[in-house]
């Protein structure tokens, strides 16, 4: 099949790889604009963008996918479908009908489980043992659209949001292409999604990403690995923003360990442990307001807790 691939970041570059792999021409790809980044907020170019160019594809970068020029060019390439990973826009039901076999969306999740921005982060954070990816036909709802195929994929235990996305992108890839080749040759039916079993994964935002001490520790461990690496975990200390990486959530705390209130600390030489509602857990890294992630132990050796001291 000719096809259109719509992804903007970095989690779309296996999918994008397997299709110039597979038997189907890739003709263009869509991707967000350049956007500012880094300490300068120099322009650049989305890594979609940069490996498609490597690989001399059209790149189309309209700022909404409702541009009629964009719409136009889109007609001309004539694509049989347009698959979707990650691209970042919604797309209007005109853009929708010009591909024979439509968009069809790589989303990490086994829908309807997790419909939305934050899929991986979500599961991560309700403590799934289970995820996977799905392909499916989208349409004018968010994630609603009948499904063409899913693949499973096992939590670790030690998974971060960074960790998991990765491995479901890798997974993810495969399935796109078996996907197209199903459409293409006739093999596969549009099956609608179920009514039960429907959960929503919004964007998180900085501020749900606060660690909240006062919670067991095992919730804990989970909103923090679910927030790494992005929007990124963090708690208070004096007064000011402490980024926080995961956490061990069942350590074994040394004899002159005090029972900890949540979130009071105790520093050794070689750990820091911080108080939950249902035990202490141990920081992993952490990351100061204008320094670099250091290891825990190294911050409060630098900070010189004091007795009674508490993040948060």
């Amino acid at each position: 099949m000719r096809l259109v691939l719509a992804g903007t970041p970095a989690t779309a570059l296996p999918s994008l790889r397997a299709l110039l792999a597979s038997r189907h021409e890739v003709a263009a790809v869509v991707t967000r604009p350049d956007a500012r980044s880094g300490r300068g907020r120099a322009l650049a170019p989305s890594p979609v963008k940069e490996v498609a160019l490597e690989h001399g594809l059209e790149v189309l970068t309209p700022g909404t996918p409702r541009d009629p020029d964009f719409l136009d060019r889109l007609r001309t390439i004539a694509p049989d479908c347009c698959p979707v990973v990650a691209y970042g826009a919604l797309l209007p039901p005109v853009a929708l009908e010009v591909p024979v076999h439509g968009w069809v969306n790589l989303h990490f999740s086994l829908l309807p489980a997790w419909r939305g921005a934050a899929p991986v982060q979500r599961a991560l954070m309700a403590g799934d043992e289970v995820t996977g990816a799905s392909t499916f036909v989208i349409d004018e709802g968010l994630d609603t659209g009948p499904v063409l195929g899913a693949v499973t994929e096992t939590v670790r235990p030690d998974d971060t949001a960074g960790s998991l996305l990765g491995r479901l992108a890798d997974v993810g890839a495969g399935l796109l292409v078996a996907t197209m080749d199903g459409l293409e040759d006739g093999a596969l039916s549009p099956v609608p999604q179920p009514a039960d079993g429907v959960s929503h994964a919004p964007k998180l935002s900085t501020e749900e990403a606060e660690v909240r001490w006062g919670l067991p520790s095992h919730v804990v461990d989970r909103h923090i690995r679910g927030c790494t690496p992005h929007p990124g975990a963090w708690t208070v200390f004096r007064d000011e923003r402490l980024k926080v990486g995961p956490v061990d959530p069942a350590p074994a705390p040394p004899p002159d360990c005090p029972a900890l209130a949540p979130g009071h600390l105790h520093p050794t030489k070689r750990a820091v442990f911080v108080g939950t509602a249902s035990g202490p857990v141990v920081l992993g890294e952490v990351r100061p307001h204008g320094k670099k992630p250091m290891a825990a132990a190294d911050w409060a050796r630098g900070v010189r807790i004091g007795p009674g001291e508490r993040l948060g």
